[in-house]
């Protein structure tokens, strides 16, 4: 049985969680050097943790006004950023807009993650 993925609310919860933040030292230690997703990934779920529908929705990540990277979100609710490596090493501002160009959200992406999630 398929599960239903409704699309987001226009309400801001603004609950945003780091999946995520860093490499522990002794992961490191085991031989294991690189992170887990090579590129930023971002995901955006429901409180319960099902991702939204995201068709159609694409997202921007923007540093001061200088626009880095934009990409489109896939039917389940995630979209990567191919030209930003992970772990981050600067903070970034992301902007989710509808496929009409509408801003739905803005979030805060600080450095040193690999993973963010949306939540709401």
């Amino acid at each position: 049985m398929a599960v239903h993925r409704p699309k987001p609310l226009l309400g801001d919860t603004n609950k945003s969680r780091i999946i995520r933040e860093k490499i522990s030292a002794r992961a490191c230690k085991v031989g294991v050097n690189n992170p887990t997703f090579p590129r930023l990934t971002v995901i955006w779920v429901q409180n319960n943790g099902v991702p939204f529908d995201t068709t159609g929705f694409f997202a921007r990540l923007t540093r001061g006004t200088t626009i880095v990277s934009t990409a489109s979100f896939d039917r389940f609710g995630v979209v990567r950023f191919n030209n930003v490596r992970t772990l981050t090493n600067v903070s970034y501002n992301l902007r989710v807009f509808t496929a009409n160009g509408i801003l739905f959200r803005t979030r805060f992406i600080p450095a040193g993650v690999e993973t963010f999630a949306i939540i709401g």
